[in-house]
């Protein structure tokens, strides 16, 4: 990573491609644990189980909120003083994958060049 813009395109594909993981985690989770937590407290062990799916509820959402949004602001804070150049422009907030490349065009041209 030479420059801003560099960072910035390195933590949103690196963000994009966590998300998909992480949610199914959650869900999967939240989904194990959500018929503990509304399990009558008449059953047995169901008041002690409770005491211990709430605080892992908490926790599995806080580590996906923390992982999908704070920790990536958190690297690019860290990162941005170690860059020489902090003067370019701003990195634009569409994921690199969805900018067109102007190599595909020139490709197109040189093909068609040499088959004339």
């Amino acid at each position: 990573m030479r420059n801003m813009r560099d960072l910035h395109d390195a933590v949103i594909e690196g963000a994009v491609d966590r998300v998909r993981p992480k949610i199914m985690t959650v869900c999967a989770i939240l989904f194990g644990l959500l018929p503990i937590m509304w399990s009558p407290a008449l059953q047995a062990g169901a008041d002690v189980m409770k005491r211990i799916a709430a605080p892992m509820i908490g926790g599995i959402v806080t580590s996906g909120v923390l992982e999908l949004l704070i920790y990536p602001v958190i690297y690019v804070i860290w990162r941005k003083r170690e860059l020489q150049d902090q003067s370019e422009e701003a990195a634009p907030l569409i994921p690199p994958a969805l900018i067109p490349s102007k190599r595909k065009y020139r490709d197109k041209d040189l093909d068609f060049q040499f088959n004339k």
